[in-house]
């Protein structure tokens, strides 16, 4: 966290948004797809660490920064030390929510600096306001929600006929209703779609995309988030996302 840091990111509400947008991405990859590495880094036997998500998508675990005050806001310290005394799930649920108190920061701390007026911080505030929070993509609580919105949807039986979804066919993701089937329901259907989170990004449902469904939570996945092409979903017969693969094997 540097100067140079601060001076890339120029003086609107939209440029303040896409660096908030890329530092989240990188930390939903920590604590979903990249969990294993990150779980490994915050070893409770080394000194304070924290979590940082870059502009890039990309994260570090690191020691806090050396300068008082910091030339940005500091993430949560210390997420190593109570790692082995609660469950990961519990422990991941924690590093979320303080993730997400980091971003908001570092975000206004850029709307302070960048002299926002009160309608600029309002347009950043909706921007943020309209992705869904770490803690909701690491917990589920985006998809529990989504169903709450949808209450006729019917895409848990749908995923259950088939898990894959072909990129350039919105239909197959979830899987299409029977070729009778009224306009309604397909209109119903895809505005459910469009409800749909990625289960690692966060990122909404596009029709010219590649996604996947864990059989086990059935959370959707983009294929290029987990590491899977359409060539080697069609050889898989049960896939598991990264999260529920760990959780099978647990740890000591």
């Amino acid at each position: 966290m540097d100067e140079d840091e601060v001076a890339r990111v120029s003086r609107t509400p939209e440029e303040v948004f896409r660096d908030f947008r890329g530092r989240r991405a990188g930390m939903i990859k920590a604590l979903t797809t990249d969990v294993d590495k990150f779980y490994q880094q915050c070893d409770p036997e080394k000194e304070n660490l924290c979590l940082y998500g870059f502009p890039n998508e990309t994260w570090e675990v690191n020691l806090p920064a050396e300068e008082v005050p910091p030339e940005l806001p500091e993430p949560a310290l210390g997420i190593n030390f109570a790692r082995d005394g609660m469950a990961e799930k519990d422990w991941l649920s924690l590093v979320a929510v303080h993730s997400d108190a980091w971003l908001l920061a570092v975000a206004f701390y850029f709307g302070a600096r960048f002299g926002f007026d009160k309608e600029s911080r309002r347009q950043l505030h909706n921007m943020i306001n309209n992705l869904p929070t770490i803690y909701e993509v690491v917990t589920g609580t985006v998809k529990q929600q989504s169903r709450e919105k949808n209450p006729n949807g019917t895409s848990k039986s749908n995923k259950s006929s088939s898990k894959k979804a072909e990129p350039q066919k919105p239909s197959k993701m979830p899987p299409s209703k029977e070729e009778d089937g009224s306009r309604v329901e397909d209109a119903e259907e895809n505005e459910e779609h469009e409800n749909t989170l990625c289960g690692a990004c966060g990122d909404n449902y596009a029709n010219d995309e590649f996604w996947i469904c864990c059989d086990m939570c059935e959370k959707w996945f983009h294929g290029k988030c987990v590491r899977i092409t359409p060539a080697r979903a069609e050889h898989i017969k049960q896939y598991k996302c990264p999260s529920c693969s760990n959780n099978k094997r647990g740890r000591a």
